[in-house]
C-alpha cells in the first residue's frame, strides 16, 4: 500500500496535464490569431485537421502502452522519457520562428487575411506544433492515467487518490486560465511558455516518485488492435459509462462555452466580473470533492455520481431568473458543488470498468479504455460546438450588437440551462443502465483481487 506522500507525488501530474492543457485550450487560438495573425480561417481549418488527430492518436497510443514490456515496466518509460519532449513540444507552440501575419508560399487553398494559404509556414508551423503538443502529450499522460488503477485497486484509496488528483487539477485549470494573461503581458509568450513548461515538467516527473510498476502485469498476454477494439466496444459496463462521461463533458463544456455570451448580453457584466463568475465554480468544487470522495466510500461511486449529476443539473436553474452578477454568482458557485462530483467520480467507475475487463480478457487494458473515454470526450466539445452556433444562428445571435434580440437572449439563457440539463438527464440513463454496482461490483472485486494473487505468484515464481 502506498503512502500518503506517494499518493501525494503521484497526483502533480493532474497540475501538469492541467496547467499545460487548459492554457493550450484557452490561449492557442487567440495566440496565432490575434498576436501572430495567422487568419482565423487557416486557424479554424488548423483545429479541424487537430481534431481529427485527437480521434486517432488516444486509441492508437492507449493500445500502445497497453502492449508495451520493457524492464523499466509498460508505463513509466513513456512517462520518463516523453516528459522533457513534451515540455519542449508545449514551448514549440508558443514560439514560432516567424514574424506576425507571415504568409510565404504559393498555391493552395486561400484563406481570409492577407492572402495566406495553406502553404503559408505560419500555417504549417501551427497545424505541426498542435499535432507534436498534443501527440507527446496523449503519450505521456494516456500512460500517467492507465497507473491509477493498477497503484490503487480498492475504493477507498481510489477514492482518496482521485481527490488528490482533482485538487491538484483545478488548481492546474484555474493557473492555466487565469495567469496567462499577465504573464504574456508583463513578459511576453515565449517566457510564459517556458514557465508553464518547466512547472509541467517538474510535476510530472515529481509524481513518478509516487509510481510503482507491478511486474506481474507485464506477463499479460497482450491483445492485438482489432481484438482490443472489439473487446472494449461489446463491454456494456463501458459503453454505459462512456455514454455518461461524453454527456457529462458536453454538459459542463457547454455552459463554460456560454458563460462570455451570457455574462455580456443577459447579466451586462464585464469581463472581470465573468472571470469571477467562473472562478466561483472552480473555489467551491474545490471543497466539494472531498465530499463526494468520502460519499462514493460509504455508498459506492454510481450513486455518488447520480447524486453528483442531479446537483449539477438543479444548479442550472438560477441561470433562467439571474439579472445580475450576484445571479450568476449563486448559479456558478452552486454549479461548483456538482461539478466537483463530475471530476473526482468518473475515474473511480472507469476504474471498476478495467477491473472487471481483466477478468473477461485475462490482461490489464488501462490504456484502451481511457484513451476511448478521451476521444469521445473530445467528441463531446466538437457536439458542444456544433450545438451552440446551431442555437446562437437560429435565435439571431449577432456579434455586432450591443444589445441581443430577444430571441437571442432566449437562446442564451437556453445554453445555460435546457443543454446542460438535457446532457446530465441522458448520463443519468446512462447509469440507470450501468452494471457494476452492488453485488455485481462486489463480485468482481473478490474475484480480480484472487486473479492478482494468483499473477503475482506467477510472477514470483519467475524471477
Amino acid at each position: 500500500m502506498s503512502s500518503r506522500w506517494q499518493k501525494l507525488a503521484f497526483s502533480t501530474g493532474s497540475l501538469a496535464a492541467a496547467l499545460s492543457y487548459q492554457a493550450f485550450n484557452t490561449y492557442a487560438q487567440f495566440f496565432y490569431v490575434d498576436t501572430m495573425k495567422l487568419s482565423a480561417g487557416l486557424v479554424g481549418l488548423g483545429m479541424v485537421l487537430y481534431g481529427f488527430w485527437n480521434a486517432v492518436n488516444d486509441p492508437i497510443l492507449g493500445q500502445v502502452s497497453d502492449r508495451t514490456r520493457t524492464r523499466w515496466g509498460r508505463r513509466v518509460p513513456y512517462i520518463l522519457f516523453g516528459t522533457v519532449p513534451l515540455v519542449l513540444a508545449f514551448i514549440l507552440v508558443w514560439t514560432p520562428p516567424f514574424g506576425a501575419g507571415a504568409a510565404g508560399g504559393g498555391g493552395g487553398t486561400a484563406a481570409a487575411g492577407g492572402g495566406q494559404t495553406v502553404l503559408s509556414p505560419l500555417f504549417l508551423y501551427f497545424v505541426l506544433a498542435i499535432f507534436l503538443f498534443d501527440g507527446l502529450f496523449t503519450l505521456v499522460v494516456i500512460n500517467w492515467t492507465a497507473l491509477f488503477p493498477e497503484l490503487y485497486p480498492t475504493l477507498a484509496e481510489r477514492a482518496e487518490v482521485s481527490t488528490y488528483r482533482q485538487v491538484l487539477g483545478i488548481v492546474g485549470l484555474i493557473l492555466g486560465i487565469a495567469l496567462p494573461p499577465a504573464l504574456y503581458g508583463a513578459i511576453g509568450w515565449g517566457p510564459m511558455a517556458i514557465i508553464f513548461g518547466v512547472i509541467t515538467g517538474a510535476a510530472m516527473f515529481v509524481s513518478l516518485l509516487g509510481t510503482h510498476e507491478k511486474k506481474e502485469f507485464s506477463l499479460d498476454q497482450p491483445l492485438g488492435l482489432r481484438a482490443a477494439l472489439s473487446q472494449t466496444m461489446k463491454n456494456k459496463s463501458f459503453i454505459t459509462f462512456v455514454i455518461a462521461s461524453m454527456f457529462i463533458n458536453f454538459a459542463f463544456v457547454t455552459l463554460t462555452a456560454a458563460v462570455p455570451f451570457y455574462a455580456k448580453y443577459v447579466l451586462k457584466i464585464g469581463g472581470n466580473a465573468t472571470s469571477i463568475m467562473l472562478a466561483a465554480a472552480f473555489l467551491v468544487a474545490l471543497p466539494s470533492v472531498y465530499f463526494w470522495s468520502g460519499y462514493a466510500v460509504r455508498h459506492g461511486a454510481r450513486r455518488a455520481l447520480i447524486w453528483s449529476l442531479v446537483t449539477f443539473g438543479v444548479a442550472t436553474i438560477p441561470f433562467v431568473f439571474a439579472q445580475n452578477l450576484v445571479g450568476g454568482l449563486i448559479g456558478t458557485a452552486l454549479i461548483g458543488a456538482g461539478l466537483g462530483g463530475l471530476l473526482v467520480l468518473t475515474d473511480l467507475l472507469l476504474s471498476d470498468v478495467v477491473d472487471e475487463d481483466e477478468l473477461r480478457t485475462g490482461t490489464r487494458r488501462e490504456g484502451m479504455y481511457f484513451g476511448i473515454n478521451g476521444l469521445f470526450i473530445r467528441l463531446a466539445g466538437s457536439i458542444q460546438a456544433a450545438v451552440t452556433a446551431l442555437i446562437l444562428t437560429g435565435t439571431g445571435y449577432q456579434a455586432d450588437l450591443a444589445e441581443q434580440a430577444a430571441g437571442a437572449v432566449i437562446g442564451l439563457r437556453a445554453l445555460m440551462t435546457a443543454l446542460p440539463v438535457a446532457g446530465m438527464v441522458i448520463a443519468l440513463a446512462a447509469m440507470y443502465y450501468y452494471p457494476l454496482h452492488g453485488a455485481r461490483l462486489d463480485q468482481v472485486k473478490a474475484e480480480v483481487e484472487a486473479l492478482h494473487a494468483q499473477k503475482a505468484e506467477r510472477a514470483a515464481a519467475k524471477a
